[in-house]
């Protein structure tokens, strides 16, 4: 039987998180046996905002080494370049002509990242749900791996394909959501409210997966608590505490009983640097192999030639499809 098709993609803007890694990375490598998978450097995605060409194309390489640092065999995954396929641009462009403003209008990541970018509210951000949408329904994908903050982009994917469906036939496949498995929402150390992001301006509030142990561990005892120093969770009342607890959580595969068990009546110093402590171990092999895959950029090459081409391969199928049916020529 033929294994269902995943497609998903990160940023090649700033350093991962350790957000990313628990929130996203750790659950494709779980996948991989499984799907189908073909996981993009979003370039293009990356491209909203201002950035350092050459920091750009650095960290498009850093990402990649990354993904297989972290887990992600170049033989079981399709690793590659979003801007090296250029049916993503072309698809976008279509689509765009089946989206309306008023849905664009109603994203709320367009609303935040206006706000964080006033002086740059350009119209890539506004359309970014539609480039989005390309990505997925261009490779017939069955399921997207998302978080909260993605879910409303999904949908908006969802009501594309099906329009378009409706309007000229079966020629998209309708993605479905992957949910992630609970507990690997993290958020900012300092700002427990608010989800872990690589764009933070704090960076106590943020773990890089490349930061030393050291850095690691002075975060983790600046983390913001509350006075009551009993280690239970309780997201409304004690969102550090319990985002501690999802962090050490996920790293140790332990339960939120076993942690509280764990750690009853030992108080917030000893919790903080028990997570510290377990984050860098986790940390440790991954930042190893991310170092030596570095070190050989020939083989990253190797890595994302290989994914680029079977990319091709399919979004050119999808392509072709869409332009005869909406009259162009081919």
């Amino acid at each position: 039987m033929d294994k269902k098709r995943v497609l998903s993609g990160v940023q090649s803007t700033g350093n991962l998180t350790l957000g990313n890694f628990l929130g996203a990375i750790n659950n494709w490598v779980t996948m991989q046996e499984q799907y189908d998978c073909y996981y993009m450097i979003a370039d293009l995605h990356s491209l909203t905002v201002r950035n350092d060409p050459n920091t750009l194309r650095e960290n498009a390489l850093k990402l990649i080494a990354l993904y297989v640092a972290a887990g992600l065999d170049p033989q079981k995954n399709n690793i590659f370049v979003q801007s090296h396929v250029s049916a993503h641009s072309e698809l976008s462009w279509i689509l765009n002509c089946y989206t309306y403003m008023g849905e664009l209008s109603r994203m709320t990541q367009f609303k935040d990242k206006s706000a964080k970018h006033a002086d740059n509210i350009n119209s890539g951000l506004f359309t970014y749900p539609v480039l989005m949408a390309s990505d997925i329904i261009l490779y017939q994908a069955d399921l997207v791996p998302v978080g909260e903050d993605q879910k409303q982009h999904l949908e908006l994917t969802r009501d594309i394909a099906e329009r378009f469906n409706k309007i000229y036939g079966d020629t998209f496949k309708v993605p479905e959501a992957y949910i992630t498995r609970s507990g690997a929402k993290i958020m900012g150390l300092q700002n427990p409210e608010a989800k872990m992001s690589k764009s933070a301006t704090n960076l106590n509030d943020v773990i890089f997966l490349n930061d030393t142990p050291d850095d690691i561990v002075k975060k983790f005892k600046k983390a913001v608590t509350d006075s009551d120093n009993l280690v239970k969770y309780d997201p409304e009342n004690k969102p550090g505490v319990s985002n501690l607890m999802q962090i050490y959580g996920a790293v140790t595969s332990k339960s939120k009983e076993e942690i509280e068990k764990e750690f009853e009546g030992q108080g917030y110093g000893t919790f903080k640097m028990a997570v510290a402590y377990a984050v860098v171990e986790k940390l440790k092999p991954i930042q190893s192999k991310y170092n030596e895959l570095l070190s050989n950029k020939d083989y990253i090459k190797q890595i994302y030639e290989k994914g680029d081409e079977n990319a091709r391969k399919i979004a050119s199928v999808t392509l072709k499809d869409v332009k005869e049916k909406v009259g162009l020529i081919v």
